[in-house]
Order: structure tokens, then C-alpha cells, then sequence
């Protein structure tokens, strides 16, 4: 169970930083998009990072995706810089967008258009 601890704190500090890199460096890297990562998930020899992002005002989400795996040698060397000395390697990225809220919105639609009717008489259709 040593490994799932060491993962899990490796994914929260990877996260973190790279969230503070999307930050600092965002205009450079999506232009005007909000991308924020949800999730990583590390490989258990902690040698491959599967980064999760989500996009706000990205007009193409997939072009974002593609723009951060084909530079994702700078961005790990960004990363480089700030956990450098905190690990013994850097992993590698890969990013991967994030559909959760694209899922969520959809299941808020069908809901929202589910044609339910009211109960006329207040009765309880469970008698006994």
C-alpha cells in the first residue's frame, strides 16, 4: 500500500505545480482559455504522469489538448524547475482532457427535460 501513498502524493505535488505553471504561464501555453487540471494520475514506477485537464473558453478543446502534448518537453522542464529537488525524476506528461463537466452538463439537460407529471390528488401510489 507504500506505492499508492507515494503515488498519490507524487500526483497532489505534480498538480499542484503544474497548476501554478498554467497559472504564471497560461497566455503562453492556450491563449485565452482557463484550463485547470483536475486530476494525475501516476504510473506506479512514478515515471509517467497522466495529467486531466479541464478547459473554460477554449474554442477547440481537442487543438488544446494537442497544443500541450506537443509541447510538453518545455512544460516538464518547467516543471523541472520547481520539483526538481523535491524528486528523483521528472515524469513524463501526458495531458488528456477532462469531459467531466461536458458529461455532467449533458445529464443536467436530460433531467431538466424529462417530462415527469404532477401528482393531482396528493394520494400515495405505495399502498398497502
Amino acid at each position: 500500500m507504500a506505492d499508492g501513498k507515494r503515488q498519490k502524493k507524487y500526483s497532489r505535488l505534480i498538480q499542484k505545480d503544474l497548476g501554478e505553471i498554467f497559472q504564471r504561464e497560461g497566455r503562453n501555453l492556450f491563449d485565452r482559455a482557463f484550463v485547470t487540471i483536475t486530476e494525475v494520475v501516476m504510473s506506479p514506477d512514478l515515471s509517467l504522469a497522466k495529467v486531466y485537464v479541464s478547459a473554460l473558453m477554449a474554442s477547440d478543446k481537442e487543438a488544446l489538448i494537442q497544443n500541450l502534448n506537443h509541447r510538453k518537453y518545455e512544460i516538464r522542464g518547467l516543471l523541472g524547475h520547481k520539483i526538481g529537488k523535491q524528486v528523483k525524476g521528472i515524469p513524463e506528461l501526458n495531458f488528456y482532457l477532462d469531459n467531466t463537466l461536458d458529461r455532467v452538463d449533458k445529464m443536467d439537460k436530460v433531467l431538466r427535460d424529462l417530462d415527469i407529471p404532477d401528482k393531482e390528488d396528493g394520494s400515495d401510489d405505495f399502498k398497502q
